[in-house]
């Protein structure tokens, strides 16, 4: 083996080793096999905001193991599921970048899944945006999910709404 050889063999071995490492990250609530043909399955996972418990985001993507296939297809959808308080609004990133709650490897191409928390205040919503950190048939693939804060512990009654 060249010297080229090696560290692309290293290389890959350690993004096949993170791959599987991260990909129990989440709870895994669902998978779906795409065809008795093919190594590809729809995952679901449920993922609970680290800041916010009370938010649960549902993530599906594409997983296939091992292949080079471009796994950047997502969607997201996250709901109420507990409580939402006061004090744990007020300990997140209201910048209008927010921050980033979940990421996982997606690929041995270090392809990256990421979910980001932006607040819209003016709303009193929490928007949940997955992405994909690579570019795809020239776009980056996203989907957005909203939380509502109406009717939690951490609404505000707006003074006055014309």
């Amino acid at each position: 083996m060249t010297g080229l050889t090696k560290k692309l063999v290293c290389t890959a071995s350690l993004a096949v080793a993170l791959v599987l490492s991260l990909s129990g990250c989440g709870d895994d609530v669902g998978k779906v096999s795409l065809g008795l043909f093919t190594t590809k399955d729809v995952i679901i996972d449920a993922r609970h905001d680290p800041k916010i418990p009370g938010v649960t985001c549902h993530i599906s993507r594409i997983e296939a193991d091992l292949s080079l296939a471009d796994p950047s297809d997502m969607s997201i959808s996250c709901r109420q599921t507990g409580p939402i308080t006061a004090a744990e609004i007020a300990n997140i990133d209201k910048s209008k970048n927010g921050e980033v709650v979940f990421k996982e490897s997606l690929s041995i191409l270090f392809k990256s899944l990421k979910v980001r928390r932006i607040y819209d205040k003016e709303n009193q919503t929490l928007l949940y945006l997955s992405y994909s950190t690579k570019e795809t048939n020239g776009s980056h693939k996203h989907a957005l999910s909203t939380v509502p804060l109406y009717g939690t512990e951490a609404w505000i009654e707006p003074l006055n709404r014309n």
